[in-house]
């Protein structure tokens, strides 16, 4: 009997494919300036981590308006995991966030971040699936990555879509007992465009 070729060759170069399109500063610039009145100007950036930091694929992310760059509003560190039908990502906060404000800009910064300056978010990783040519991805099952905002305990609703050169998303914070929207966008997902690539700094993920 002939024995097809493993899913886990598959698997994985889903997880390098999604992980090159995420690698990258993306910008909702179009969407903004159709719309000031309903989106700021953002950049999301996603800078991949050296293959040691996690003996995996890694990114360090910060979300900032374009006009401020060096004060992002949210900073994270994540890592893919391989779950065959699905990647899973692990998402880890800073514990001294403004230590590392423009790492994904500056190289120099990137470099001071260690394993010990990050902790797990339990419970607020991002699952994906591929769907031909996009990525989609949603906060794991269960209501429980929980986030304190103007005094009400929320639960975080995040849905995104990847493509090669698009990024769209949309998160919500909903009160764990009303499960009405608390905070987060109120006229729909944000569009953004990718306007530069950092794909190549992945080359070493063999390890």
């Amino acid at each position: 009997m002939t024995i097809a070729p493993s899913d886990s060759s598959t698997k994985s170069s889903d997880l390098l494919t999604l992980a090159c399109w995420m690698a990258g500063d993306f910008s909702n610039q179009k969407q903004s300036f159709a719309n000031p009145q309903l989106y700021a100007h953002i950049h999301i950036f996603f800078r991949p981590l050296p293959f040691e930091f996690f003996s995996a694929i890694g990114f360090y992310s910060e979300q900032a308006y374009d006009h401020d760059l060096w004060t992002p509003y949210r900073q994270g560190v994540h890592k893919l995991v391989d779950w065959g039908d699905r990647i899973y990502i692990e998402n880890y906060s800073l514990k001294d966030p403004i230590l590392y404000a423009g790492a994904a800009r500056e190289l120099d910064i990137l470099k001071t971040i260690t394993p010990e300056s990050i902790q797990r978010r339990y419970h607020c990783s991002m699952v994906f699936v591929r769907e031909r040519e996009m990525f989609r991805g949603s906060v794991e099952a269960g209501n429980q990555c929980l986030i304190l905002r103007n005094g009400r305990q929320t639960y975080l609703v995040s849905e995104v879509e990847i493509t090669e050169h698009t990024w769209i998303s949309l998160d919500q914070g909903m009160d764990i007992e009303t499960h009405q929207q608390v905070w987060g966008s109120t006229t729909g997902p944000l569009h953004f465009e990718k306007r530069e690539s950092f794909a190549d700094e992945l080359d070493a993920v063999s390890g």
